[in-house]
């Protein structure tokens, strides 16, 4: 960013900005960019390539109307404490006392790491800095869809809303050969009929997902005692409001019903609520100007963009195509050189056109 003439900032949470001035400094920015953390054994493109690229789309560039800014977001993936989208969250003035409270697999708070990086922490119920009046993101497609068009870039029209939860069922624990199965509240026997239930409910509403990452926590954790307890995390996805709605619900219920089933008494905590969100209009036909003819598709993965379109400010993205099956967060994850020339030359045309509006 220095190389490029760009004035740069760093904000109190770690995002890096670096701006091309425009000449009507006074007009709210364009920011362009992605996050540049990853996840354990990720690849090399899932975020980082939207940095990037927008550095390059707007390397030699000369100030256009609006000031363009390159944004760098820390911790979207969230993988050391949970919750993700630390950064664009942070920006936007909507983290909480308890995001700060989130520990490590150490013990250490997101709060004491920031701290030991010299960052002064701002208790901000608003923006850090001043908010874009745009935000175009650039991010591999990370599914086989733009490969099985023979695309090199989509546009996306809309985001997935994301829920994570945090389910706890309690039963009573017993002995393994003297307590006979119908006389059982076996958490961890509740917590393998939950798992089954939930991708039921998945199942039934079209592009619904439902994901169990980590292994379920039980208590005691003897092999040879019935579990009192299980905890276990999950990842729900939909496409639209309504359709996340009806996921949370039915998860819910299956809950419930898991739980009568077993005898156990289960609770379920929503962690991490993120809305799915529709791309704005302005910044789809910027797209399509840029890249005609180029599909349109929807993103099943989350992404920064969503959390600044929650704070209300105009949001777009460009995926590029992905190979390999179109396999992220694995050291197999990979786009074409042609493939990232195309989508850094599409950005500078929708970066150019969106900085001239007044």
């Amino acid at each position: 960013m220095d190389d490029a003439g760009l004035e740069t900032d760093v904000d109190s949470v770690g995002n890096l900005y670096g701006r091309l001035i425009g000449t009507e400094p006074a007009l709210p920015e364009v920011w362009c960019g992605s996050h540049w953390d990853s996840v354990p054994n990720g690849g090399r493109f899932d975020g980082a390539l939207g940095v990037v690229a927008g550095l390059a789309a707007i390397t030699g560039l000369r100030p256009q109307r609006r000031t363009i800014t390159i944004v760098a977001f820390r911790d979207e993936e969230g993988w050391r404490f949970g919750g993700g989208f630390f950064g664009s969250r942070g920006v936007v003035g909507a983290l909480t006392d308890d995001d700060y409270a989130r520990v490590d697999s150490a013990g250490v708070t997101i709060r004491e790491a920031l701290m030991a990086t010299g960052r002064e922490l701002i208790a901000s119920a608003g923006w850090l800095v001043r908010p874009p009046g745009f935000y175009l993101e650039a991010h591999i497609e990370q599914g086989p869809a733009l490969a099985e068009l023979a695309a090199p870039v989509g546009v996306v029209t809309a985001i997935v809303g994301i829920v994570e939860m945090v389910v706890t069922i309690d039963g009573r624990e017993g002995h393994a050969g003297t307590t006979p199965m119908d006389l059982r509240q076996d958490a961890g026997l509740c917590a393998a009929t939950f798992q089954v239930k939930a991708a039921t409910v998945a199942r039934a509403i079209p592009g619904a997902v439902v994901t169990f990452g980590t292994a379920t926590q039980l208590e005691p954790g003897a092999g040879n005692v019935i579990a009192r307890r299980a905890v276990l995390s999950l990842d729900a996805r939909a496409p639209d409001q309504l359709r996340l709605d009806q996921l949370v619900q039915g998860l819910r219920s299956a809950a419930n019903q898991s739980a009568l089933t077993c005898g156990c008494v289960v609770s379920a905590k929503v962690e991490t609520y993120i809305a799915p969100i529709v791309c704005a209009d302005l910044i789809l036909e910027a797209l399509q100007r840029a890249a005609p003819g180029s599909p349109q598709l929807p993103s099943g993965a989350g992404h920064d963009a969503q959390i600044l379109a929650g704070a209300g400010v105009p949001v777009g993205m460009l995926f590029v195509r992905s190979r390999n099956d179109g396999i992220s967060h694995s050291p197999r994850e990979h786009s074409d050189a042609e493939d990232i020339e195309a989508c850094v030359a599409v950005l500078t045309r929708a970066l150019v056109d969106l900085a001239s509006l007044s």
